[in-house]
């Protein structure tokens, strides 16, 4: 298929700011958006396919390559006595797998049973997959993850690995049968790889970019979010406290992560809150900066649907903004190398 419609097909349109300023969540299904009230911490949501209960923000475990064991430690701490139970990490994050290893040390702390442990491997293969899978539990002290994800999938030609005869999705699927796996899901930075892994596959999650500049940009999370709608998956919102791309002429001492980082509370709430308010969107995960996830667990508390009039100012909003995933979104077509990093930065 020619690129330019595909992409109106599967982002929206591309000229520029085209999207109406509603949201596309499905008023009529409000049981999908649920919201489980804890007095005085963060509301949960169900997984759609178990009725699990995870907590509307989850702890980004990439934030721990910035902080110590001790200040690890204190966040997590935090994290759980402020509700939070769903917890994200991944091998790829932090060198040598640091991410991990920190947050095993820090659940230790805390019960198990108590807390929904998310992780994944970037391998497509059947042995690399496991050798992940068996180090992870290692690394995070546990006997099994409440969700195991295939980690940033891009291009048609990682979920024909992923699936094949030799593909990392067999480890899963056994993996789920020995009892060290509850769920099953991935996560995607292009409608390409997530369209066609959901085709593949009845998930339990898909992990993908939901944000305000992506949508008011060309739609980019809209197909995946219908598509997910009508095989019932949840969706675990990233980059959602995305305030895009870094500008030319934007200060180098300023770029401490590989995105602008919402941080002004009431755009921050708004964009959280458009998230949430996407039909499926169970949680989001915000950027990986401890302060920056905390205020996000305050905006959480106070969580109520995003309204019109914050709509049209987040469209207002989107203008200054530059997308993040048009570019990755045509790149996505084509082949990249087996790594998974992008110009130099792990993607959650």
């Amino acid at each position: 298929m020619e690129r330019r419609k595909f992409l109106k097909r599967t982002g929206g349109l591309i000229g520029g700011i085209a999207i109406g300023t509603q949201s596309y969540a499905d008023k009529s299904n409000k049981d999908l958006n649920e919201l489980i009230p804890v007095p005085g911490k963060v509301p949960r949501r169900k997984i759609l396919s178990s009725g699990a209960e995870v907590s509307i923000i989850g702890f980004p475990g990439n934030a721990l390559r910035h902080y110590t064991q001790e200040e690890t430690n204190e966040g997590v701490r935090w994290a759980v006595e402020n509700g939070l139970n769903l917890f994200d990490v991944a091998p790829a994050y932090g060198k040598d797998g640091e991410c991990e290893i920190k947050l095993g040390i820090a659940l230790q702390q805390h019960q198990r049973e108590k807390i929904f442990l998310a992780c994944k491997t970037g391998r497509r293969d059947e042995k690399g997959a496991r050798e992940e899978l068996e180090r992870s539990l290692e690394r995070l002290k546990t006997d099994h993850f409440d969700l195991y994800q295939m980690h940033y999938l891009r291009t048609l030609g990682e979920v024909e690995e992923a699936f094949g005869p030799n593909g990392c999705m067999k480890t899963i699927l056994e993996a789920k049968k020995e009892g060290k796996i509850k769920h099953i899901g991935f996560s995607a930075h292009t409608s390409l790889s997530a369209l066609a892994a959901l085709d593949k596959f009845k998930f339990d999650t898909v992990m993908f970019p939901i944000n305000y500049i992506e949508h008011f940009s060309f739609a980019f999370g809209q197909a995946v979010l219908e598509k997910a709608k009508n095989k019932g998956v949840s969706v675990l919102a990233i980059k959602s406290t995305s305030g895009g791309g870094w500008l030319k002429d934007d200060p180098q001492e300023k770029r401490d992560w590989w995105y602008k980082v919402v941080n002004d509370p009431q755009n921050l709430s708004m964009a959280l809150r458009f998230a949430l308010s996407q039909h499926n969107v169970v949680a989001a995960v915000p950027a990986s900066f401890i302060p920056h996830f905390k205020a996000s667990v305050d905006a959480a508390k106070l969580y109520e649907s995003i309204t019109k009039k914050e709509m049209e100012q987040l469209h207002r909003l989107a203008r200054e903004g530059q997308s993040l995933f048009l570019q990755r979104q045509e790149k996505g077509l084509t082949s990249f190398n087996g790594d998974i990093r992008f110009d130099g930065e792990v993607m959650c």
